[in-house]
């Protein structure tokens, strides 16, 4: 059973930072490569982050690039987000997601088979 439960979100002033937890009550963790998804209002979910399992092998979206670390403690089943700067249009729900296959579109939402309930970012400029 995988439950991915985050942590983290608040209103924070324009750059800010702030850590988003993510951490999955199952067994599995080790095995699942975890992505940051975020939708904002009337937008689609969009790719944050990636990190692969085994080699924490990172990928950003371009968005976030430079401001935004992902990270992973498999022995706390834990994956982490660190946003550092944030703006305004970093405002968001922000979802954790576990890729159980490894394979296909790593920044399509679609290719991840677990999620969160999210987390809400506010920055307030």
């Amino acid at each position: 059973q995988v439950q991915l439960v985050e942590s983290g979100g608040g209103l924070v002033q324009a750059g800010a930072s702030l850590r988003l937890s993510c951490a999955d009550t199952g067994r599995t963790f080790s095995t699942f490569a975890m992505g940051w998804f975020r939708q904002a209002p009337g937008k689609e979910r969009e790719f944050v982050a990636r990190i692969s399992r085994r080699f924490g092998i990172t990928i950003y979206g371009d968005s976030v690039k430079g401001r935004f670390t992902i990270s992973r403690d498999d022995g706390k089943s834990t994956v982490y987000l660190q946003m550092n700067s944030l703006k305004p249009e970093d405002t968001a729900v922000y979802y954790c997601a576990a890729d159980r296959t490894g394979s296909g579109d790593i920044y399509s939402a679609r290719n991840y088979e677990y999620w969160g309930q999210g987390t809400q970012v506010t920055v307030a400029s």
